[in-house]
């Protein structure tokens, strides 16, 4: 796998031997098929963690006054309480701290009381900042519409890439993007990392940043479909693939770099959101590379395009 940096051409990177990737997308669909799967079985058997977006709760955010925050001295006092599933967690700087209380049985009264019980343990030597509440009807209608949301996305998507390329692409890029949001949700739930919306917000983002890399592979993949008539389909894939593999691995490269650096300085607050986006950035780079297109030989895909001149000559290999 030789490459020759090539930084006065249209690429960065031109490898000296094409990579067989068509020649790997049985194994690689069966094991992502498998992926799936599994990720679905996770997700019945464990659930996911929602957050107090998702689940109802409270949520308070307070300063230490007097240096930094003593996070396990704060988790032994909530946890004396009796108040259930209290999450104590620091964000920023040293000094900031974040608890999430779960829902209380007994309404919004028994819901203020554990919040009056919260700040009562944590003593005077915090400053409250910020406290906010969701109760069970709000958490129930987020969780709806972040599903719809999703839902909604995948759909506009297929109708995008239908209108702009081909049935066949709108099926395989559908594939790929329920391949990504599924195993993503599979190892929220096998971890039990909190589910919240700023996760809903990260798989979005995922989908936007898969189904751009499918469109350029895609919009690749038509370029020579027109442009190499007698050559055969999996080899024009292939080539397609590789001729975009730089753009591909650029683009996932830089935007790795940037949410490493948010995922360890940028504190707990985020961490969910930006962990979502860093396993996003792989899974997708990977699904649009063995999974949206060479997807297309299986379905088979025209090649006679609108635009092409009526009898000209057809190009050589």
């Amino acid at each position: 796998m030789n490459f020759i940096p090539n930084f006065q051409g249209r690429r960065l990177f031109i490898f000296e031997n094409p990579l067989p990737f068509v020649k790997f997308s049985r194994l690689a669909f069966m094991i992502s098929m498998a992926a799936m799967a599994l990720s679905l079985a996770i997700w019945g058997v464990f659930g996911l963690n929602f957050g107090v977006d998702f689940n109802g709760g409270s949520m308070i955010e307070m300063r230490s006054t007097s240096g930094p925050a003593n996070i396990s001295q704060l988790r032994n006092k909530a946890g004396s309480l009796g108040l259930g599933d209290v999450q104590i967690t620091s964000f920023g700087s040293p000094q900031d701290v974040l608890i999430r209380v779960e829902q209380q049985s007994g309404g919004e009264k028994a819901q203020q009381e554990a919040l009056g019980k919260i700040v009562s343990a944590v003593g005077a030597g915090y400053e409250q900042r910020r406290v906010e509440v969701v109760g069970p009807a709000v958490s129930g209608e987020l969780r709806q519409t972040g599903i719809i949301a999703v839902l909604c996305s995948i759909l506009a998507i297929i109708a995008y890439v239908w209108f702009r390329f081909e049935w066949q692409f709108a099926i395989g890029a559908v594939v790929a993007l329920t391949h990504d949001v599924l195993i993503t949700i599979g190892v929220f739930s096998l971890m039990q990392f909190e589910f919240d919306l700023s996760t809903v917000a990260a798989l979005l983002t995922i989908l936007g940043y898969s189904v751009n890399d499918t469109v350029v592979v895609a919009d690749r993949i038509r370029e020579n479909l027109r442009k190499y008539k007698r050559m055969d389909l999996p080899a024009l894939l292939n080539q397609s693939i590789n001729e975009t593999l730089s753009r591909t691995l650029m683009t996932s490269l830089t935007t790795l770099i940037v949410l490493i650096a948010l995922y360890v300085l940028g504190g707990e607050v985020i961490r969910n959101f930006t962990f979502a986006m860093m396993f996003g950035v792989v899974i997708g780079t990977y699904s649009s590379i063995f999974i949206a297109a060479p997807l297309l030989q299986f379905l088979g895909v025209k090649r006679d395009w609108s635009g092409v001149t009526k009898g000209a000559p057809a190009a050589s290999q």
